[in-house]
């Protein structure tokens, strides 16, 4: 690709480019393509799919029992449900999934104390999706059961004291795109804001704020690579400007796959309760579940954030797109929606009146769920409730894996891979015990100075666009990584998932950046003499 080419494809997001540098690694048709570009990991959850999957066949014994027509179930009948439920158990005794569910059976009763007739009637109705999802938001028992997860995984089972109202989605982008949508619609972000972002981070977050729909002005929170990746405490300062509207982050932050310490979450805490008590806290929390003892900045500043979770990365469910939004049931927004001026209080009454007699009591969450349907849809609200049922599958799956196995399974995989890697790149990878291995960002410049020099390092940057190195790396090897640049990652830096291929996938891909530096260098050689 020419230079003036590699201009304007710099212009787009990684995502994009991404595309690019697919169709010109195909060229070489005698080269195995390796794309690390993309995060939808290659292993799949099956325990609590073979659960699903026989509770289905279960929920259509239960529809049949009552048929219109030989073909036509009826819906099920709560009455004996659970001891129907536990005779289909003991029928499928060694089945695979029945075990699982035996054991998820046991754990809502004994140890969430739902009824059992209740619990199983919902989900039986859910996973043949004969009725409208009810309550919209999320299904009573469900909601139970996926904040007992979150309180788990997110807040390493030291949740704060009160409850998080929770809102099921499709999938963490969707509950994104509500979200700012809502926080605009009623006048907690104004166009024209400034937003904090902790960068690097997930490009589409730094693309939204410069659409006509919100026209924020970007305050960069960045991390220092330096420092494993961490905030100083000079950025998180920043958040202590009263003009500071919002701080917007992934965390494990995403290229570079580091969790915040426990210091800098203990920091923003003490700014949300002393200095910023009005700071709207947003934080993507998909890849928590990859570090050990992870804490959310919901867990220590409840009354500020807003959590959004996915299932997607760590049960290999991208395609079924289910995510969760959770606010605390104490939270600045409701206080903050109240206090508003009575002209926009009076407009967001004539907004939400046609879905509740009096709009001013409703939550900023139950205002989520009427946005995402753009309001006048509001009675067609809320996630699919068989694909609510899978993810009260997943999370009752960990919640009975009392010893963490398969989260020593999940984090096996990408931290094999992760070492593979570097091994083949000949150098030694971070050691950082926040790091979730999920992606890895490698600083080509950086990698350069290391295995030889300063000067050559300098001559990269000087000399070379920032995405040459990702066009090069298609074009000549048949790898698709990453531009780094695109997630505000230093320049010419390469973001390589460590979830999507095989483990030796990673040796090559090792390989063939160290040689494509290599032959960089021999240029730069040949070029002074």
């Amino acid at each position: 690709m020419k230079i003036s080419e590699e201009k304007k494809y710099e212009h787009l997001s990684p995502f994009e480019l991404k595309n690019k540098l697919i169709e010109m690694s195909q060229v070489h048709q005698e080269r195995m393509m390796l794309n690390a570009g993309r995060g939808n990991p290659n292993w799949v959850a099956t325990t609590p799919r073979h659960g699903f999957f026989q509770f289905g066949l279960f929920a259509l014994s239960e529809s049949q029992r009552n048929p219109h027509r030989p073909e036509l179930g009826g819906a099920p009948e709560s009455e004996g449900i659970a001891k129907r439920f536990q005779e289909f158990i003991k029928n499928n005794s060694g089945v695979e999934g029945i075990d699982f569910l035996s054991k998820a059976f046991g754990y809502v009763c004994d140890n969430l104390k739902i009824d059992a007739d209740e619990f199983i009637c919902e989900i039986v109705d859910a996973i043949l999706g004969d009725h409208y999802p009810t309550p919209d938001r999320m299904l009573t028992h469900s909601e139970t059961i996926v904040h007992k997860y979150i309180e788990q995984e997110m807040c390493d089972n030291n949740p704060p004291e009160g409850k998080f109202d929770l809102f099921s989605t499709e999938g963490g982008t969707a509950a994104m795109d509500y979200i700012f949508t809502s926080l605009i619609e009623n006048k907690l972000l104004h166009k024209g804001d400034k937003i904090a972002l902790g960068t690097p981070i997930f490009t589409p977050y730094i693309e939204i704020p410069h659409l006509n729909d919100y026209e924020f002005v970007e305050l960069k929170i960045e991390q220092d690579e330096n420092s494993d990746w961490q905030y100083s405490d000079k950025e998180i300062e920043k958040l202590a400007d009263p003009s500071v509207k919002a701080f917007f982050l992934v965390n494990p932050s995403n290229p570079t796959s580091v969790s915040m310490q426990q210091a800098t979450l203990d920091k923003i805490a003490e700014l949300v309760k002393t200095r910023r008590k009005d700071l709207i806290l947003l934080t993507d929390d998909v890849y928590g579940t990859f570090v050990n003892g992870f804490r959310s900045l919901a867990a220590v500043a409840p009354y500020n954030t807003i959590l959004v979770y996915s299932y997607s990365k760590y049960f290999g469910a991208t395609g079924w797109r289910l995510g969760v939004i959770g606010i605390h049931e104490d939270n600045v927004f409701d206080k903050k929606i109240a206090a508003l001026p009575k002209e926009d209080r009076d407009q967001l009454y004539e907004r939400y009146s046609t879905v509740i007699l009096d709009p001013n009591k409703m939550k900023l969450i139950d205002r989520m769920v009427a946005d995402s349907r753009s309001v006048a849809l509001h009675h067609t609200a809320g996630l699919s409730t068989p694909q609510q049922v899978l993810m009260v599958f997943f999370s009752l799956y960990c919640l009975v894996d009392t010893k963490g196995e398969y989260k020593k399974q999940a984090q096996d995989i990408i931290i094999k891979r992760f070492k593979t890697l570097y091994d083949a790149l000949g150098v030694a990878g971070p050691d950082n015990q926040y790091d979730a291995h999920y992606y890895t960002t490698i600083d080509i410049p950086t990698l350069a100075a290391t295995r030889y020099n300063k000067e050559f390092s300098s001559y990269l940057v000087k000399t070379f666009e920032p995405i040459d190195f990702v066009v090069r790396l298609a074009e000549e090897k048949s790898i698709v990584l990453m531009d780094g640049g695109g997630f505000d990652a230093p320049n010419m830096s390469v973001r390589v998932s460590l979830a999507n291929l095989d483990d030796q996938a990673y040796d090559k891909i090792g390989k063939g950046v160290s040689g494509l530096l290599e032959e960089y260098y021999k240029h730069w050689q040949s070029s002074k003499g």
